[in-house]
């Protein structure tokens, strides 16, 4: 997002989720302050509280105010006179009250739940004394969702300001998993630094619309506020210098734990905390034979790390995210996509060189056309309908966003992923996947 700061409300700002930046010295005083001003008002839209730490951090501006630091790759290109997708969406009439997500294109209907887990076995590595507790959203094929209430972001403020609130998702609460999609291969996500679980909800129902059963984790206090059963809310808790690495480690073994969860249900056992009740054939449909996983920016980052530390993961797509750590360094023999902004690709980011080079199962490095980093978020559709509710004027907004239609990004996205891991856990060959299509101009292929 470059050096400039963007006006935002009660001292938000809005940053590409889970970008490489230079960590910022703010005292820790100040960080709780500024969180608890605006704790959970947008984690769903990958806004970062205070400062951001990681791969997402800020820097003082003499404002009072932080500010983005993004890396020359990620510099969005300076505008021109050209209208563009999301500008046109600005010179609409009033923006709606109720933001909204696009549907999901597969056939069966969406299912979710949210499952506190608890990892007895290994204590938080951020707050001394805690064993680690995740809070996750499954999403699936499901039936008979008319009967089952539409759930909301998992999020703990659903206004903005201005009055502006949340998505309501395709999701429906508890639905029964869809039998005829039979046994589900598994996603993970992991979201971006400072992002909640929600902020892949465009792709991830998607997905779950296509037969998979996705998993969205929240990486607890490294994330910003996570909402537990009970109301209690857990904030990021990263010391300032929190190495980018150790972040990525963590969700790894997040990831790992998850997976063990998955087994336990498909066991027949329940491993909620408060032991919620399952939805209806979710013990049947686990299929942890077949698990993937992708994610976006620090998310995306992880994957590797996570398939490396876990060989039940059997492919991953990184989404626009940069590598930290010994992952970059070791074999990895399954299939692993990079799905880059249109200014990132291994070409500027020589993480992802360096990793290039240790893949030894299919590997693909695309590039879409005309997008930014927020283009592989939720933002790419909700920030162009209610920029006021963000603080984002249009020269901000394209520079996020980038210029290509955030409704085609998105379609582009779901198509590229849904190839993918159809090939890879459901042996469904794709001819999109061996070259430059006519259909999707705007994705190169990087060879």
């Amino acid at each position: 997002m470059g050096r400039q700061p963007i006006a935002g409300h009660v001292a938000i700002t809005i940053v590409e989720t889970g970008l490489p930046m230079k960590h910022a010295k703010h005292a820790r005083k100040r960080q709780s302050r500024l969180r608890a001003r605006v704790a959970g008002t947008t984690g769903a839209l990958a806004v970062v509280l205070g400062t951001g730490v990681g791969s997402a951090a800020a820097v003082g501006n003499g404002s009072g105010m932080p500010e983005a630091a993004a890396e020359p790759w990620d510099m969005a290109p300076a505008p021109d006179h050209t209208p563009t997708a999301a500008a046109a969406v600005l010179n609409t009439p009033q923006a709606p009250g109720q933001l909204t997500l696009p549907a999901p294109t597969g056939r069966y209907g969406v299912g979710t739940v949210d499952l506190h887990l608890r990892d007895a076995k290994r204590m938080d590595p951020w707050v001394p004394g805690q064993q680690r507790e995740l809070m996750v959203s499954l999403w699936y094929p499901a039936t008979h969702t008319s009967r089952y209430p539409a759930a909301l972001l998992p999020n703990s403020q659903q206004v903005l300001p201005g009055g502006v609130t949340l998505p309501t998702t395709a999701g429906h609460t508890g639905a029964p998993v869809a039998r005829k999609a039979g046994k589900l291969p598994v996603l993970l996500y992991s979201p971006g630094g400072r992002g909640n679980r929600a902020t892949g909800t465009a792709l991830v129902q998607d997905l779950a619309s296509r037969g998979y059963l996705v998993v969205t984790i929240d990486h607890t206090h490294d994330t910003g506020d996570v909402v537990f059963p009970g109301g209690r809310h857990e904030v990021s808790m990263l010391q300032p210098g929190t190495k980018s690495r150790d972040l990525i480690d963590v969700r790894a073994a997040d990831s790992r734990f998850v997976v063990d969860q998955l087994a336990e249900i498909a066991r027949g056992h329940n491993p909620d905390v408060e032991q919620k009740q399952l939805p209806h054939g979710l013990t049947q449909a686990v299929s942890t034979k077949r698990i993937g996983m992708f994610g976006a920016s620090l998310g995306g980052g992880s994957v590797a790390a996570a398939m490396q530390a876990d060989s039940r993961i059997d492919a991953g797509v990184n989404l626009d995210g940069q590598l930290f750590g010994s992952s970059v360094h070791q074999r990895l023999d399954r299939p692993y996509m990079l799905f880059s902004a249109e200014r990132h690709n291994r070409d500027t980011d020589r993480s992802w060189a360096r990793l290039w080079e240790n893949l030894h199962g299919e590997r693909l490095d695309l590039k879409l056309h005309g997008s930014g980093h927020n283009s592989f978020v939720d933002n790419q559709v909700l920030f162009p309908q209610a920029p006021g509710a963000f603080g984002l004027t249009p020269p901000q907004l394209e520079q996020i966003l980038g210029r290509i239609d955030p409704n085609r990004s998105i379609e582009v996205q779901r198509t590229y992923l849904a190839a993918f891991f159809d090939k890879h856990l459901r042996h469904r060959h794709s001819e999109l996947l061996d070259g430059p299509s006519r259909h999707y101009p705007e994705v190169d292929f990087i060879r």
